[in-house]
């Protein structure tokens, strides 16, 4: 396995641009026909989004991301 070289430094004002918010996964559902593709629904509090993800190949049961919390580039 090869390590990926560290990436430099982003500036605040980059950082600034960029909306991360921690969201509990209410919801997985498989997306049919597709080898990766979940689907979750995330609740961020004040609303909700459905969200595709490419995690199947990771995780050997998807579901286990229900009622956790993760963080989201929104």
């Amino acid at each position: 396995m090869r390590v990926a070289p560290v990436k430099s430094i982003v500036s605040l004002d980059i950082l600034n641009k960029v909306d991360i918010r921690v969201g509990k996964i209410e919801h997985e559902d498989a997306v049919p026909g597709s080898r990766k593709l979940v689907r979750l629904v995330v609740d961020f509090g004040d609303h909700k989004r459905r969200i595709l993800v490419g995690m199947k190949r990771e995780r050997p049961n998807p579901k286990e991301v229900e009622g956790k919390q993760a963080l989201f580039c929104h």
